[in-house]
């Protein structure tokens, strides 16, 4: 409904003669009217005073008062304010999401169309840490977002298992361990090696030939280090798919780097046959593209080993055979990739590869201590992220339920370290770099995970309450400021979705989130939900209580966050 009023009121004001964009906003108070109109650039554009023109618009608009769309139009200041009229909306709002209900705020825009979306790509022989718990963050939502805007989504994995850290690892167990793995902990124990491998190799030139002669030996297949190599790649494989599971990703193929290689470098050669590309310095394989404003792109190393491009490209081409009919290819990494996915795709393009191609980047995560570096070993472990988090929490929980059980305390305390990190990691666009701050995230008043959990239980407590049933509404008894604002949030929650679906932008559904619990809370502060001697209060209030709880559900599971029932 609010979309349909906001062209109403967008076709109002060109009527009344507005010729610029015309961009509403919700003013900061509710006392100041529900839509917004700012006559800045307008008045700049014809020379006027913002204030004259705010008067001048809004006794036109006020004919009529737009039909019956708002009870008020005022002009306060440079603006024009609507007063909607609240009965109206919340007779519209109200019984959508009751009849709704996990659908409400959903459209089914994609109509069968077919998305692919690649993430998190990790690395074999390196520990998963708080990057890649970010980009399945990310993946995670935009999957979500297609799938419920009736999109055909399947997602995969591209798994970076060939290359220079590969060789370091399996380096440092040969030197390092004699080529002895722990029967325990073994994936801490390769994260460790990578780490310790990694710092004497920069040190030692010869250290570095032996690595590229590892390097070349896994390419052929070499019997002496294959094994190692194959046995190493498992422990990385089996530790992502046990954090795979905890977070809710779901892959419907994956692919190896290992086995795209070679086609790589046959795709190299057609290039070169092409005339796309051609031996640059020293006798690498490169294909300007320069004309394009993206430099020379580097596809083959002068002593003929492939670079990230080189596989990339056969991997592009194995997606499109294996899901033809996508409309879209979306790759889910960090921001400094993008100038590497613009060469990409531009080469696939001059290749006359046929799909439409989308790279959604992402900034790096810190603590307040600083940046992160694998190799430095300083790196923010996602195992060691969720066992503060876990631990911070449980005691958050046993502080205020002292009456529960040990095992209740860790099962809460567990689901909310996977709510924390997930909503934490989305509170911010993502190609913004971001501090993890754990006190903030853990915060039970703050824009947090824990905040918004809280309203969702307070309302289940609010409705084990009442023994009244929902039905025949009086909407009229809807008077009060903080239930003007709260229903006209939740008349938003279609917008937020569309928009955040648009733009990529999944810190939309997060704000969204705290702003609706913080609607609540100050309307819960102020009235009492529950009248005994006024059931038909009772009934309206609970209904909208009931109604913020569905929307902030269906919010939360679009950010794959499970709802707690009691904090």
């Amino acid at each position: 409904m609010l979309a349909n009023i906001k062209d109403e009121i967008k076709n109002i004001l060109r009527g009344a003669g507005v010729d610029v964009e015309i961009k509403l906003e919700q003013p900061p108070e509710p006392d100041k009217g529900d839509l917004a109109f700012p006559c800045f650039e307008y008045a700049q554009k014809h020379g006027e005073d913002p204030a004259e023109v705010a008067d001048h618009l809004a006794d036109l608009a006020d004919g009529g008062h737009g039909q019956g769309i708002f009870e008020d139009v005022q002009a306060m200041g440079p603006y024009v304010n609507f007063f909607l009229n609240l009965s109206d909306i919340a007779d519209d709002v109200l019984p959508q999401i009751k009849k709704q209900g996990s659908e409400y705020g959903f459209m089914e825009k994609g109509e069968g169309e077919e998305i692919l979306i690649e993430y998190p790509s990790p690395n074999t022989h390196k520990r998963f840490h708080i990057g890649h718990l970010r980009n399945v963050c990310i993946g995670n939502v935009i999957r979500e977002l297609y799938e419920r805007n009736d999109y055909e989504v399947s997602t995969v994995n591209y798994i970076n298992d060939f290359g220079v850290h590969v060789a370091k690892s399996l380096w440092g167990i040969l030197n390092l361990y004699d080529g002895e793995i722990p029967q325990e902990n073994t994936d801490e124990w390769l994260g460790e090696v990578y780490t310790e491998a990694s710092k004497k190799i920069a040190e030692n030139e010869e250290y570095k030939q032996e690595v590229e002669s590892i390097l070349k030996k896994i390419t052929n297949q070499n019997s002496e280090i294959i094994d190692l190599f194959e046995q190493t790649r498992e422990v990385s494989l089996e530790k992502f798919e046990k954090i795979f599971e905890e977070l809710g990703v779901k892959h419907d193929e994956v692919y190896f780097e290992s086995n795209l290689e070679e086609r790589g470098q046959e795709i190299v050669e057609e290039l070169l046959e092409q005339g796309l590309a051609k031996k640059g310095k020293k006798g690498a394989i490169i294909v300007d593209l320069s004309e394009y404003d993206l430099d020379v792109a580097l596809i083959r190393k002068s002593n003929g080993e492939g670079v990230y491009i080189t596989s990339d490209l056969a991997l592009a081409e194995e997606k499109h055979h294996d899901y033809p009919t996508a409309q879209e290819s979306i790759y889910i990494t960090g921001n400094e990739q993008e100038f590497h996915f613009q060469q990409l795709f531009k080469i696939l393009e001059l290749h006359e590869f046929e799909q439409e191609m989308t790279h959604i980047g992402y900034g790096l995560v810190n603590l307040p201590e600083g940046k992160m570096s694998s190799r430095a070993g300083n790196v923010v472990l996602y195992d060691d992220l969720k066992e503060q988090l876990f631990a911070k929490l449980k005691e958050e929980t046993k502080d205020r339920h002292p009456d529960w059980g040990e095992k209740k305390v860790k099962e809460k305390a567990r689901k909310l370290t996977t709510a924390v990190a997930k909503f934490e990691l989305q509170k911010h666009e993502s190609h913004k770099n971001i501090t993890f701050d754990i006190e903030q995230a853990t915060n039970f008043e703050g824009y947090s995970a824990p905040y918004v959990l809280y309203v969702v239980a307070r309302i289940n407590s609010l409705r084990e309450k009442a023994e009244v049933e929902l039905d025949n509404i009086n909407f009229d008894l809807f008077k009060q400021q903080e239930e003007r604002r709260l229903i006209m949030k939740l008349s938003e929650f279609a917008e937020v979705i569309d928009t955040s679906l648009e733009n990529y932008n999944t810190s939309n559904i997060t704000r969204y989130c705290f702003d609706l619990a913080q609607a609540f809370n100050n309307y819960y502060s102020e009235h009492s939900i529950i009248h005994d001697s006024n059931e038909e209060l009772t009934k309206a209030r609970l209904a909208l209580a009931v109604s913020t709880r569905q929307v902030l559900e269906n919010a939360l599971e679009v950010l794959t966050i499970e709802t707690l029932k009691k904090m």
